[in-house]
């Protein structure tokens, strides 16, 4: 498949696709589409900003018009932010399907107008696995003519404890349906729980797992814990555009975009301590190029997708070296170009060793950090003071 017009599809949604930019689908979009068009369960897997919400929308859509009105779909997904995306992508594409009606269902919302929704019998659910639970067990949602059952970004979803909230929410579903699952790597606990709940699924794989995409350009420098702000300041005035900056913990995010707005940058912060509407504000002003700058728990590792994000920076490391890929995917989205830091203190070797080992066998080797002023400085007065010592 090389253009979006080759698909039978309805007339309307080629429309919608064409009004949207797609002409040419991208690699997991190609492969994936046609074989969800066929009603096969798939078990797909891309690296992030490949276009994955896009390869199961179509088919999610063109299901439902072509099939007999009552059917619906669910789409679950593990954070509030991506589930947000997927349901305004979906309602772009529906928009001129007036029986095609969305319900987004995730915690921090009113339960009461959400509830109002899902009376009115939604053909679409996105939401959040806990709160999908909630209305499971007070029978405000029932899902038994559900056709089609997405799990989007699901190694995130058993990262972060929701298998047992995906077990309980495949009792209530029925047992013929379509299922689609998509994952940007693909760990043996994501195997395993395919075959729990897919039926001889097609399997679908872009690229290679733990691999950033080809157009994110990464580099490191060493500094310390006491010169890392100073560090990135400095790195901060010499790039353009737009900059996500990662950090380990919801106070340090706090506290650096604090440092920042004194710094006269334009700021907005992300993380699970903020309200919904506090993290959907931050989000829109970063999108809107209101903030240039979004500092972030790993809360927006996923499912954040803002094609003029130009810079990551790792100002902490991620706590588990296969999260890297995730985080630098957030730049280079869609065929872009990116770029790629981590600001490294001397307690972040164990973890940057891990990371480049894991990209020494899956891709090319990342780049050796560079060495700040304070990290030469330090290092020559520890090696003058073993000199005196001996």
């Amino acid at each position: 498949m090389n253009n979006f017009k080759e698909i039978d599809l309805p007339v309307k949604l080629h429309n919608v696709l064409g009004s949207m930019g797609f002409s040419i689908p991208t690699p997991i979009q190609a492969k994936a589409i046609p074989i969800l068009l066929e009603g096969r369960d798939l078990l797909g897997c891309a690296q992030t900003g490949t276009g994955k919400t896009v390869a199961f929308c179509v088919p999610l859509i063109s299901h439902l018009l072509r099939n007999e009105p009552g059917g619906s779909a669910l789409v679950l997904a593990p954070t509030r932010e991506l589930a947000f995306q997927i349901a305004d992508v979906l309602k772009q594409m529906t928009a001129p399907f007036p029986r095609l009606s969305l319900s987004l269902i995730v915690g921090g919302a009113s339960m009461y107008k959400q509830i109002q929704s899902l009376s009115r019998k939604p053909s679409i659910i996105v939401g959040t696995p806990g709160r999908i639970i909630d209305h499971l067990n007070k029978k405000n949602l029932k899902v038994t003519t559900t056709k089609i059952v997405v799990l989007d970004e699901a190694d995130r979803m058993l990262d972060m404890g929701f298998e047992p909230q995906l077990r309980e929410i495949f009792k209530y579903l029925p047992q013929l349906r379509q299922t689609l699952l998509f994952s940007a790597t693909f760990p043996q606990h994501i195997e395993a729980l395919a075959q729990k709940y897919l039926k001889n699924p097609v399997h679908v794989s872009v690229g290679e797992a733990h691999k950033p995409v080809m157009e994110v350009r990464q580099s490191a420098i060493q500094t310390t814990e006491s010169d890392k702000n100073k560090t990135l300041l400095n790195e901060l005035s010499t790039r353009e555009g737009s900059i996500l900056i990662f950090t380990r913990t919801k106070r340090r995010t706090d506290r650096l975009s604090r440092l920042l707005k004194d710094k006269k940058h334009t700021v907005g912060r992300i993380h699970g301590g903020l309200s919904q509407g506090q993290r959907n504000l931050a989000m829109e002003q970063f999108r809107n190029n209101k903030n240039r700058i979004l500092v972030a728990t790993d809360l927006a590792a996923r499912g954040l997708d803002i094609d003029h994000i130009r810079h990551v920076i790792n100002y902490d490391l991620p706590a588990v070296p296969e999260d890297y890929v995730h985080r630098i995917g957030r730049t280079a989205r869609a065929g872009a170009h990116g770029e790629a830091l981590s600001l490294l203190v001397p307690e972040d070797y164990d973890i940057w060793k891990k990371i480049s080992d894991l990209y020494k066998i899956k891709g090319p080797t990342l780049p050796q950090p560079q060495r700040s002023d304070s990290f030469r400085q330090g290092f020559q007065r520890r090696r003058s003071r073993r000199h005196k010592r001996h």
